[in-house]
């Protein structure tokens, strides 16, 4: 058989054809001088991808270089690799003549596919009916050929914010991931690396993911057994005391290549239809992996390159320094502050943090969205160049001024409010958009509204907010103060 080369996030057995294929697997060091990712994710891909070496021992070619070239010189058979997930990888290995590019792998929707529904539309595109294909094409949460219950979308039944004087949802912890030899080797391999001068963002940490499909799987079980059920109602509430509240915490294991989506979506549907598991919650779950993920997969390839580069809101400001290095001390605002601590301490917060906290924040300021994307890529366990273009310029920025999403999601603090526990004890109250307890997202919101509205007049969907801009008669001053803010930690 051709020896297969795969990638750090191709490395679950999906990737390979057979118990006995070769493989070839490469550490490129090159790769971590390029961008200073957060210390955790670059511990987390070493670890995982040094397991994978050992577990298929004799199979494998495990290559230590400095570039990818550097280890190709090594090894003079032909090749063959799955379709990389981002541009420039996929350039590198179609430029090189011994190595045959296979068809993408670790996604339920084949290319092909996706393309002939992108092209019927020729406009908008929107998940949620690229989601109903999918469902379809899949027979996903079907009977016959209408989805389950009648309803393709079970979103309103869940937004719950936490249960009011919570400090944690009731659900047990997942499986503890126990650190073994050789992620003590990637710590030291690491703390070399930094002390040459390569730079890393975050802190250090226990690893918290999984490295391993075994891990995965002990993961996608439990969560399935014992969290899926709170996950649909509390999927976009915040509780600063958990971090993790019912979320699986699975995106990096599947972005990794160490699970199949489609096998965690068959096991969120038998707990369903077997074990009554609530229909909400697996809708959610279902939507997430065979909808969201294979959508913005999908959209990276689809839009051309320079979609990245997409600024229709003309947000040009750079993103401040104590943002960029993670100095979640800096700031003052509860939730802001939290957020940017879990992302130094662990790598990750869940979606809502991410969109309504992290990214509202950065539309709020007008920063640019390619420096976001590239950020959010760097700083996340589970972020990569495909994830990040269409969430943060399509969803989060709405860049591109609605290719893919149907309204900026910009919100001011009374969401946070909501949604979360973070106002009560915070300096800043989220009723106020005016004064020295004026919230930053409160008054973000109307000067982002005011900075926008030329752009976003001709949008059904924000007329009621451009409408209200219009009633507040202290605006100026809110512009003013908002101003003087300027790029400074709130």
């Amino acid at each position: 058989m051709v020896r297969r080369w795969i990638f750090a996030d191709q490395l679950g057995p999906h990737f390979l054809d057979g118990p006995h294929q070769p493989v070839l697997l490469v550490e490129s060091r090159a790769v971590f001088r390029r961008r200073a990712f957060h210390r955790q994710k670059a511990h987390l891909v070493l670890s995982a991808l040094r397991h994978r070496a050992a577990e298929l021992g004799d199979r494998a070619v495990h290559l230590r270089t400095e570039t990818y070239r550097d280890a190709l010189r090594q090894v003079d058979e032909p090749l063959e690799v799955c379709h990389p997930t981002s541009r420039r990888a996929r350039e590198f290995v179609r430029g090189l003549d011994r190595v045959a590019v296979l068809p993408p792998r670790g996604f339920v929707t084949a290319q092909p596919d996706f393309v002939a529904w992108a092209d019927e539309r020729r406009g908008a595109l929107r998940m949620e009916d690229f989601y109903r294909y999918a469902r379809r094409l899949h027979d996903v949460l079907m009977d016959d050929d209408v989805p389950v219950s009648g309803r393709w979308n079970l979103d309103a039944d869940n937004r719950q914010p936490p249960p009011k004087g919570a400090t944690r949802l009731d659900v047990p912890d997942p499986p503890e991931i126990v650190e073994d030899d050789i992620d003590a080797q990637v710590r030291e391999d690491l703390d070399r690396w930094a002390a040459e001068g390569i730079e890393f963002v975050g802190r250090d940490g226990p690893r918290r993911f999984p490295a391993t499909r075994a891990e995965a799987l002990a993961r996608l079980r439990h969560f399935v057994d014992h969290r899926l059920a709170l996950f649909g109602p509390y999927g976009d509430a915040m509780l600063s005391t958990d971090p993790a509240m019912a979320h699986s915490m699975l995106s990096a294991a599947f972005n990794l290549g160490l699970l199949d989506p489609m096998e965690a979506v068959r096991s969120a549907e038998r707990a369903h239809r077997v074990d009554g598991a609530p229909l909400s919650s697996v809708e959610g779950f279902v939507r997430q992996l065979i909808g969201w993920r294979d959508f913005v997969w999908h959209l990276y390839w689809y839009f051309d390159a320079g979609y990245r580069s997409s600024n229709r809101l003309a947000a040009n400001r750079s993103i401040p320094a104590w943002f960029a290095d993670i100095d979640a001390d800096a700031v003052q605002a509860s939730c802001l502050s939290d957020v940017l601590a879990g992302v130094r301490d662990r790598g990750w917060v869940h979606h809502i943090p991410r969109l309504m906290v992290l990214g509202n924040y950065g539309l709020q300021r007008g920063w640019r969205p390619g420096e976001l994307v590239d950020w959010f890529h760097r700083s996340f366990v589970d972020g990569y160049e495909w994830v990040m273009t269409a969430n943060v310029v399509g969803m989060s920025q709405y860049a591109d001024l609605g290719r893919m999403s149907t309204r900026p999601y910009a919100a001011g603090g009374a969401y946070v409010n909501r949604m979360s526990d973070y106002c009560g004890g915070c300096r800043y109250d989220p009723r106020h958009r005016l004064g020295v307890d004026a919230c930053p997202f409160t008054a973000g919101y109307w000067a982002f509204l005011d900075r926008a509205r030329d752009r976003l007049g001709g949008n059904v969907r924000m007329t009621r907010s451009l409408r209200q801009l219009e009633q507040i008669d202290d605006l100026p001053a809110v512009l003013a103060q908002e101003q003087a803010r300027g790029p400074h930690a709130p």
